[in-house]
């Protein structure tokens, strides 16, 4: 991660490219989960670049870029939520796998359609952490920066998070 505030148009370009050509999938996979279809996630990220990149010139040189961008890929997702009043999301992984699991390979788990029910039956409020953490391996400081809530916010979203998961996917089985 680079580690100083850019200070030409070309430092910052730079960075730019950086970023996009470490966190372009994780991003777009963060929003496929979101938004649940493949066209809409690829304009979200790509709106949230352009926000990102808009926004570079004010990101501290010290900052967490994951988060920074996270936030502005969720704060992105939630406007469009926000204008279309849908809100769908894949599932979580139930097993042991790396964080990084791909938008493509959750479509073939058979636990999907048990999953997606217990999910849509969470308040978004909780939805979102839930995600962050489980499937995309942020930590709860990130999610914090992320959903601009304090880190005991986040760790109690999650605890609620998952025993309303449990709850709910307990009664699915």
């Amino acid at each position: 991660m680079p580690a100083a505030q850019p200070v030409s148009k070309a430092e910052r370009d730079a960075l730019f490219v950086e970023l996009y050509n470490e966190f372009h999938q994780p991003l777009f996979g963060y929003l496929f989960r979101l938004l649940r279809d493949r066209e809409r996630a690829e304009d979200a990220v790509q709106e949230a670049f352009a926000k990102a990149y808009r926004a570079l010139h004010r990101l501290d040189g010290d900052a967490n870029h994951r988060a920074w961008l996270y936030r502005i890929a969720t704060n992105t997702a939630y406007d469009r939520l926000r204008r279309q009043r849908l809100i769908a999301w894949l599932p979580l992984r139930d097993d042991g796998e790396d964080p990084a699991l791909r938008y493509d390979q959750a479509d073939d788990c058979e636990i999907n359609v048990q999953v997606q029910r217990a999910l849509e039956q969470l308040p978004v409020r909780y939805r979102a952490p839930l995600l962050l953490y489980s499937v995309d391996g942020l930590s709860t400081e990130e999610i914090a920066r992320v959903l601009g809530i304090s880190r005991s916010g986040v760790k109690m979203r999650l605890l609620r998070a998952r025993r309303m998961f449990i709850e709910a996917h307990g009664k699915g089985e």
